[in-house]
């Protein structure tokens, strides 16, 4: 079974609000310096030092504007999310540059993610019978066509099959492909958003 590790939150307020100004400043250090900033992780706390997959996603008012991230932890979490911050505003593909003139209808958040596991199911009912919205992110995988949707795209597309019929359009896989002739893996996120940081 996946381990949750963030069913019990791992992060304190002040290293929440460390996460979510890390992001902030990479965004604004480009603008002025017009270079990625760098990161000393020595810098942070423990917690922010470890290895950790991110995800960086930013909106405009409630549409996206941008959204990267890493499926697979390789560096420290504050050095991911530095970068993840950078490449969501200036590298996504699907939109223009951010622009200093956006920063203030802009919301940031950070998804920190769990080592993504093999989700193990006999077949189509099988695997809807184990699905968890709201809590399952998932990636899909067919040949070299992949694609994820972490669980905070439950808020927008909140039905199962809904869920995965977008989810196999954003990879390209065919729309009635079998669920047990694609690999996937399931994983949890914790979401940290200025919300998380601010006084009871």
């Amino acid at each position: 079974m996946i381990k949750n590790e963030y069913q019990a939150n791992p992060y304190s307020r002040e290293e929440k609000a460390l996460i979510l100004d890390t992001a902030a400043k990479s965004i604004r250090y480009f603008w002025e310096h017009k270079k990625e900033m760098p990161v000393d992780p020595e810098d942070f706390p423990t917690a922010l030092r470890e290895k950790r997959a991110t995800f960086v996603t930013l909106k405009k008012r409630t549409d996206l504007r941008g959204c990267i991230g890493s499926i697979v932890a390789t560096r420290p979490l504050i050095s991911d999310v530095a970068h993840n911050a950078y490449a969501a505003a200036f590298q996504d593909s699907r939109f223009l540059p951010l622009t200093p003139e956006e920063w203030s209808v802009l919301h940031l958040s950070v998804s920190i993610l769990t080592e993504p596991v093999p989700f193990s199911f006999s077949n189509e009912e099988s695997f809807y019978t184990q699905l968890v919205p709201g809590r399952d992110g998932l990636i899909l995988r067919d040949g070299f066509r992949s694609a994820t949707f972490l669980p905070s795209v439950w808020e927008s597309l909140p039905e199962p099959r809904s869920f995965v019929y977008h989810l196999k359009r954003k990879a390209g896989i065919p729309e009635d492909k079998p669920m047990e002739k694609i690999t996937v893996l399931r994983y949890y996120a914790l979401e940290i958003s200025p919300e998380d940081t601010e006084d009871v």
